[in-house]
């Protein structure tokens, strides 16, 4: 009997090997003549609207050149489908006008759409759409089958001139020597599992690759080939060893709608960065609960691309980004990163922390947002070991509202050890209570998250959201008179364009205005007519030399009533007026009217200029406001000074 049953596993095992070879040489000769298709990403031009292709989500390549104003696009960071995607795709800052690979994802339409002016590009309002669409840098999301060739709502494709195919993708059918291999493996298995326990060797990857549908994988994966080796072994997903009966098999998910992608909170638009402590001292314990209160802000923000954006940075001896502000676009997600954040140790150097922030994480590169205000929310367990008060200025300077939340402060035996006394009120954006929490325990930190949410979502008083580079109207009173001369004029011009450069110009930061005088005045350009910093720069250039005699002190009153008598209640007034010689007026009530209503007064004097004058004309103390230079080459250098007083005095503003 024995002899019978080895004769039988002989033949088998013998059986199998036949098969075996038959099988790979015939893979080997199917992968020879059947390459697995590459995924091709397909070109658009810069018209093409998002509304007019029908994938729910494509990447796509844009070309160089769309950054011009006739390619529409509507809203902000959430554009109307009726947008240009290569416009948007720049708008968002995601691309430059150079052109790239884009990731461009529909969701639901919006009741409103509002537009603004970012990276060169102009957007419209728009009441209200029936889709709307994001962009994100071009990294594929795991899982899911991008077209090589996009489905248009029309047979003529705005894309067949850029050489695209407008055809829906296909994929490709699976030849039949292939069919009939994997059906001799299966059959070949269920003969020997009756004979004897022999383990099947893996099919090799050059088979896998015949039947796998072409999508984007990160590099090293080989999630393609498991799939198919589950394939060839059971005969259907369902009966798979822990398969889930309601998932939808991957080669299905490009034909799926996709979940509608959570929008967030238009009413909270903040860029949110939570310092939290790392440090030894901390525990684990509190550690936890310092996460559950992160982990419950996530939620009751609720996180997206149209409202608020939260990353965190943990410090210790030295501070580490466990995730930007586009890492995680809903409240799910964020969360679960939240929960996998491991305590650091360490120091507790919040000063070297509150730099790191500064200078690193509010970039456009980690997602920061040109519209939407900084927030950092700064988590203390006892007090710092280091100083906080420097950092923390050059933060406010840099338009970073800071909030500190410090639990169980030094003892009175403890006090001697802390660096920085009365750290939190150095720190924070104002000292008035609104911007820090005192917390006695950590099983109390709990009852901060509701004014905290309310606080920071607040961003009507998000006071250091206002620098001394994006919150003032700001206009030009240029000496236009005939000793100026055509040649020296023209430089006038350029050092009003070498200061107009160093602010953040938009209709709802900085705003330039500018007006020319002899005898006469002449209003060239007021602060509501431009809204870019390239149109404003443009606008300089084209201000045409007039030539006749000197009247400043008409000059001032003119300016008062046309420009700044339109400035907004909210923004700094701030007068640079630039002359070369005597007034043949009295400037002493027209200098008077301007300081009375609030107007920051800069004299620029030139060659024939008279000192007395321009100090008279200067907001107090003339020193800091008044300047005289020798010949008009020499404006230049007066530039850097000229910033640093208007930032300096702006700064030293009381923080209450």
């Amino acid at each position: 009997m024995r002899t019978v049953v080895l004769t039988m596993k002989a033949s088998v095992i013998e059986m199998f090997l036949v098969l075996l070879v038959t099988g790979v040489h015939s893979n080997k000769e199917t992968s020879k003549k059947m390459k697995r298709p590459k995924f091709t990403v397909p070109q658009i031009n810069c018209d093409v609207k998002a509304g007019k292709i029908i994938n729910p989500e494509f990447i796509v390549k844009c070309p160089a050149g769309c950054q011009d104003p006739k390619f529409h696009v509507y809203g902000t960071d959430v554009y109307a489908s009726y947008s240009s995607v290569c416009g948007a795709a720049i708008h968002s800052g995601v691309l430059d006008n150079s052109g790239g690979k884009i990731l461009v994802r529909k969701v639901a339409g919006l009741s409103g759409y509002k537009g603004s002016y970012s990276n060169g590009v102009q957007s419209l309002s728009l009441p209200r759409w029936r889709e709307s669409f994001i962009v994100l840098e071009s990294k594929p999301k795991k899982g899911v089958t991008y077209p090589s060739a996009l489905t248009y709502s029309s047979s003529k494709s705005p894309a067949a001139q850029a050489g695209d195919t407008t055809k829906a993708y296909q994929r490709p059918p699976i030849p039949a020597t292939t069919a009939q291999s994997v059906t001799l493996m299966q059959l070949l298995a269920v003969t020997v599992a009756v004979a004897t326990p022999t383990i099947l060797p893996r099919p090799s990857p050059s088979a896998a690759s015949t039947t796998s549908i072409p999508r984007p994988e990160p590099v090293g994966q080989r999630s393609q080939e498991m799939d198919l080796w589950s394939t060839t072994t059971y005969t259907s997903s369902q009966n798979r060893p822990g398969a889930d009966p309601g998932r939808v098999p991957k080669e299905e998910l490009s034909t799926q709608s996709l979940e509608p992608v959570p929008l967030g909170d238009p009413n909270c638009k903040i860029d949110l960065s939570f310092l939290i402590d790392g440090s030894t001292s901390i525990g684990k314990r509190r550690f936890r609960i310092q996460k559950q209160l992160l982990a419950g802000v996530a939620q009751a923000l609720d996180i997206g691309p149209a409202g608020p954006l939260m990353g965190v940075v943990q410090y210790g001896d030295n501070p580490a980004t466990h995730f930007n502000l586009k890492t995680h676009m809903n409240s799910r997600d964020l969360k679960t990163a939240i929960e996998k954040i491991t305590q650091r140790g360490g120091l507790s150097n919040v000063g070297r922390a509150i730099s790191f922030v500064t200078k690193n994480f509010f970039s456009k590169a980690n997602g920061n947002r040109s519209s939407a205000p900084n927030v950092v929310v700064v988590m203390v367990d006892g007090w710092p070991t280091d100083k906080v008060e420097e950092a923390s200025r050059l933060a406010r300077e840099s338009g970073i509202n800071i909030f500190f939340i410090t639990i169980e402060g030094a003892a009175e035996n403890e006090k001697q050890y802390v660096v920085e006394p009365n750290f939190a009120n150095k720190a924070v954006c104002r000292t008035n209570g609104f911007y820090s929490f005192h917390v006695q325990s950590w099983f109390g930190l709990h009852k901060t998250l509701q004014p905290l949410v309310k606080r920071v979502c607040d961003t009507d008083r998000l006071a250091c959201s206002k620098t001394c580079l994006n919150s003032a109207d700001i206009g030009f009173v240029i000496d236009g008179s005939s000793s100026v001369g055509t040649g020296n004029f023209r430089t006038v011009l350029q050092f009003v364009t070498n200061l107009t450069k160093e602010f953040e110009i938009s209709d709802t930061d900085t705003r330039i205005g500018a007006v020319q005088y002899t005898y006469e005045q002449r209003l060239e350009f007021g602060f509501d007519q431009y809204s870019s910093k390239p149109d404003i720069l443009s606008a300089i250039k084209r201000v045409g030399y007039w030539s006749g005699g000197t009247s400043t002190g008409a000059a001032i009153n003119f300016a008062l009533e046309q420009l700044f008598k339109k400035s907004k209640p909210n923004k700094r007034k701030l007068m640079i007026l630039i002359t070369d010689g005597r007034s043949y007026d009295d400037v002493r009530i027209p200098a008077m009217a301007a300081h009375l209503k609030g107007v920051i007064t800069y004299a620029i004097g030139v060659a024939w200029a008279a000192q007395e004058e321009l100090e008279v004309i200067a907001t107090h103390p003339a020193r800091d406001h008044s300047f005289f230079v020798d010949e008009f080459d020499n404006l230049y250098q007066y530039v850097p000074r000229i910033i640093r007083n208007i930032c300096t005095e702006f700064n030293s503003q009381p923080r209450n």
